[in-house]
């Protein structure tokens, strides 16, 4: 049966969390007409155990082997029903009627194609969610002493939107794909996310691009909120020692090239 929502939940063992987020959505979407469809990677048996039992009106989609973000968020939308489609990664807890305010926007505006919302961190702060387009530059200060110059501060400054009101709706290069909206008949002429990239990075600067190039908007929209655990994994060590012992910053840096590769001698803005 048709739906007007479709949200796709990614989750990789750790049913706590996931149990959260399911809740959150349950009590907070006002929506009538929806469908959850929870794809979750390495599934274990207190998971399946919990879904069975606990939730049983989600659509529940394990997998044996750890598939990375980018393939299961293309499996759920292979499966989705509905006319929107919100996609989630597990550590999201969402506030009240912060998806529908998201569909609301998609629906009164048509030339947006994805949309997302204000995170914040579980003690209220706001956490970076909207950002320009990498240039190598940008990896380089965020993960060296570089950063910590002038001239570098700068620049990751630009590339984190520091120079604009993020207390307004505004367009954006792209949105971190821990929590965006979008709408099926942009994303089927868009197409499905990259897979080639890695196991969780860059698939979400890759579409959101792509988006751009399609003539969709994407839209940093803050008045709607929702709650990350964003691990920061990848960045608790020095450069040298997190790419040689730090498994995320390799991947990181791995898939930075691929993007670098697919985009060599393109613009990097939207407004360029």
């Amino acid at each position: 049966m048709k739906k007007e929502l479709s949200i796709i939940v990614t989750s990789y063992k750790n049913p706590p969390v996931l149990r959260l987020c399911l809740e959150s959505l349950r009590k907070n979407v006002l929506c009538k007409n929806y469908e959850i469809l929870v794809l979750n990677s390495s599934t274990e048996e207190d998971t399946e155990m919990m879904m069975r039992e606990d939730f049983p009106d989600v659509k529940f989609f394990p997998f044996k082997n750890n598939l990375g973000f980018s393939k299961l968020v293309n499996n759920g939308l292979k499966k989705t029903k509905g006319d929107y489609i919100l996609i989630l990664n597990a550590d999201i807890i969402i506030e009240k009627k912060s998806a529908d305010i998201l569909l609301q926007q998609l629906k009164n505006n048509p030339s947006i194609g994805i949309i997302g919302p204000k995170l914040l961190n579980f003690d209220g702060k706001v956490q970076p969610s909207c950002f320009k387009f990498y240039t190598p530059s940008i990896i380089i200060y965020r993960r060296t002493f570089l950063g910590r110059f002038q001239f570098a501060k700068r620049k990751i400054n630009k590339f984190l939107y520091k120079d604009k009101d993020l207390e307004k709706p505004q367009e954006v290069d792209w949105i971190m794909g821990s929590a965006i909206m979008t709408i099926r008949r942009a994303f089927e002429k868009v197409g499905l996310m990259e897979e080639n990239f890695g196991f969780m990075y860059f698939e979400d600067v890759d579409w959101c691009r792509r988006f751009w190039e399609k003539g969709f908007k994407v839209v940093y929209y803050p008045h709607a909120k929702m709650f990350h655990y964003h691990g920061k994994g990848s960045a608790s060590q020095s450069a040298l020692k997190a790419v040689l012992f730090n498994r995320l910053t390799r991947e990181h840096v791995k898939s930075a090239l691929k993007y670098f590769w697919k985009y060599l001698g393109k613009p990097n803005s939207h407004q360029e």
